[in-house]
């Protein structure tokens, strides 16, 4: 049996999912909270299986938040945002801060309960279309000769620029903090986004929540 929390601030999402898992022989819904503090503490005391997770709840804790801070005290519990959100900043935010899977609220009831019992055995999941569009981007790169480069194609100072760069800070602060010249802090960034195929600052910061170098307070 698969023990599942559900996180939502909307009674009626709640009572309307409860249903249909619970109506599942495999998943039994153990709890239910509001939002994000309530969400952390009930599943410190239930650990359940799987936490589904709503991202924008207006009282209380977010749901990028309280994942982040759910991953850090119970790191075997998988995370499953559901969300009206079909947006490729959020999803690499709610991965980023630990989640395991991504699915849309108006997604079909198998789908969602085949991700559930997906991230039960330790797997990741991606709703359909956002699989989709994330391979036709990469793809198109391809097409269209760019280089793809890797993070680890990168040299130790670029790596630390490029989080700096990543985390909104200009290149005259940089150099005031690592002790270099703003020429020299140019000349990283331009070797950075060259290795990695990149043209625009919104690219370098999308690359930066993928690999996990933008931190959640």
């Amino acid at each position: 049996m698969i023990s599942i929390l559900l996180v939502d601030d909307h009674a009626v999402v709640r009572s309307g999912l409860m249903a249909l898992l619970n109506a599942h022989p495999a998943l039994q819904v153990v709890g239910e909270a509001a939002e994000g503090d309530e969400g952390i503490a009930k599943a410190l005391q239930l650990k359940p299986d799987v936490v589904l997770m709503d991202l924008s709840m207006p009282h209380g804790k977010d749901g990028l938040t309280a994942t982040a801070e759910l991953k850090k005290q119970l790191p075997d519990t998988s995370i499953l945002v559901l969300t009206m959100h079909d947006d490729d900043e959020y999803l690499f935010r709610a991965i980023h801060a630990g989640a395991s899977g991504y699915i849309l609220k108006n997604a079909p009831h198998e789908e969602l309960i085949a991700a559930i019992q997906s991230l039960a055995l330790g797997n990741a999941y991606l709703y359909p279309t956002a699989t989709k569009r994330l391979m036709s981007e990469y793809l198109d790169k391809l097409k269209h000769g760019e280089n793809i480069g890797t993070y680890e194609s990168l040299s130790d100072r670029e790596k630390e620029i490029l989080s700096w760069i990543a985390k909104g800070f200009s290149n005259k602060e940089i150099a005031e903090h690592l002790i270099i010249s703003v020429k020299t802090v140019e000349s990283h960034k331009s070797n950075l986004m060259e290795k990695l195929g990149l043209k625009t600052r919104p690219e370098l910061v999308k690359f930066a929540m993928k690999k996990g170098l933008l931190h959640f307070e």
